[in-house]
């Protein structure tokens, strides 16, 4: 099932048109990480999780918006990747009150703090990468700083540096049972080491 029969599998075939202009969103040439390759992982990833959550297909749709809305130049694009949802789920069928929860569940992608079993599944999903093998380890940093290319590398490298150690500073990484046992230990390697090399 290619991507656009997943959203309309989700979502109603009636909502073919958004499934495509968010497809357009996630191919926007300044992209390079938040690709349509990631949110395949992200909705793989749920679907794993799925009897974690209380309402999964509210957060495969959360999957969908989460980085429909990415210029790394902003610091506010889970806010308007949150009202995108808002708007283009009030297109639809869907109840208003779920279509609130899916908004909800974008905005916490901001902090990855999540308060309910959706938004664990959610931000479980979307961190997994951090878990990854050497290679794909390496290649999601690459395309990152790719992301970044209009920031100097010393300025690159202190931010990054504060990201890694405000998550090596969580007292969890990932919030399922699941993807704790799976991701954290490897997760955390992969941060370590990449500090390693930024401060090094």
């Amino acid at each position: 099932m290619d991507l656009l029969e997943r959203w309309t599998a989700l979502a109603g075939p009636e909502t073919r048109p958004l499934g495509e202009e968010l497809l357009v969103r996630y191919a926007e040439p300044h992209r390079h990480y938040h690709t349509t390759a990631h949110l395949v992982a992200v909705l793989d990833l749920v679907d794993e999780l799925a009897a974690e959550a209380a309402d999964p297909d509210a957060v495969r749709l959360a999957a969908w918006f989460h980085d429909a809305v990415y210029d790394p130049q902003r610091d506010d694009n889970e806010e308007r990747s949150a009202r995108l949802a808002e708007r283009m789920l009030g297109d639809t069928s869907l109840d208003p009150a779920r279509a609130e929860h899916v908004a909800a569940l974008v905005r916490m992608t901001k902090t990855h703090d999540p308060q309910d079993p959706d938004g664990r599944v959610l931000c479980d999903a979307d961190l997994a990468i951090l878990a990854a093998d050497e290679a794909a380890y390496t290649a999601y940093t690459a395309a990152v700083r790719a992301e970044y290319s209009f920031v100097p590398d010393d300025y690159f490298a202190l931010g990054r540096t504060a990201v890694l150690e405000q998550l090596l500073g969580l007292p969890a990484l990932f919030h399922t049972g699941t993807a704790r046992l799976r991701f954290d230990a490897a997760a955390r390697a992969n941060l370590a080491a990449e500090l390693a090399v930024l401060r090094g």
